[in-house]
C-alpha cells in the first residue's frame, strides 16, 4: 500500500467504514508495536501502548491534515502513550517507596529458552540500551529501527531538525560507551 491506499483508508474510516480502519490497524500494528516495546521495554507495556494509541488515532483521526505520512502520525500518538506510562511508572514506584526499599518489578525479559537462542551481540546490545536515558533510547529507535528520516523525527519528538540530530549524535556516543563498558566487563 502506498500513502494514496492511505488516504484513500482513511477517508473511509471517516466515511464510518470502521473497516477501513482495520485495514490501517493490521497494516501499521506490528511496526508500531516494534518500536514502542523498544521504548517501554515491556512486551505487554507496548501491547496495550498500541492498542490505547489506535483507539486514541480512531478518535482523532479527523484532526490528520496528511501533512506528514499517517504512521508518522499514528507513532507520535503512540510515543505520547508511551512516556505517560513512564513517567505513570516512575510515579508509582516513587509514591509506594515508603522507606522500606522493597520494590516488585516484573520480569518482562525473554523466556529463558529465547535467552540461549540469542546471540551475545544482541544481549550486549539490549543491556546498553537499557542503560540510555529515555530520550537516547526514543530517538535511536526511531532513526536506527523505524529508519525514520530526520523530519519525521523532528515531527514525533517535536523538536527541531538541528536538535534532533545533535540529540541523535550524543545518543550514538552515549550507546558506543554503554556498549564497550560492557564488552570490557565480560
Amino acid at each position: 500500500m502506498t500513502i494514496r491506499d492511505d488516504q484513500y483508508l482513511i477517508r473511509c474510516s471517516l466515511d464510518g467504514h470502521s473497516e477501513a480502519f482495520g485495514q490501517l490497524v493490521c497494516k501499521y500494528q506490528d511496526r508500531l508495536y516494534n518500536g514502542l516495546v523498544q521504548i517501554l521495554r515491556s512486551e505487554s507495556d507496548a501491547e496495550d501502548a498500541v492498542q490505547d494509541a489506535f483507539v486514541l488515532a480512531f478518535t482523532k483521526l479527523e484532526s490528520f491534515k496528511g501533512n506528514s505520512q499517517f504512521f508518522t502520525w499514528l507513532y507520535r500518538i503512540g510515543y505520547n502513550v508511551a512516556i505517560s506510562r513512564i513517567r505513570r511508572r516512575k510515579q508509582t514506584l516513587s509514591l509506594s517507596d515508603s522507606g522500606e526499599r522493597k520494590f516488585d518489578f516484573p520480569d518482562d525479559g525473554p523466556a529463558p529458552s529465547d535467552r540461549m537462542e540469542q546471540g551475545e551481540d544482541t544481549r550486549q546490545l539490549s543491556a546498553a540500551l537499557d542503560r540510555l536515558s529515555e530520550d537516547h533510547r526514543s530517538i535511536l529507535v526511531l532513526r536506527e529501527m523505524e529508519e525514520m528520516d530526520y523530519d519525521a523525527i523532528s515531527e514525533v519528538l517535536d523538536l527541531p531538525v538541528g536538535t534532533v540530530r545533535s540529540r541523535l549524535h550524543r545518543a550514538r556516543s552515549a550507546l558506543r560507551e554503554e556498549l564497550e563498558s560492557i564488552i570490557n566487563r565480560s
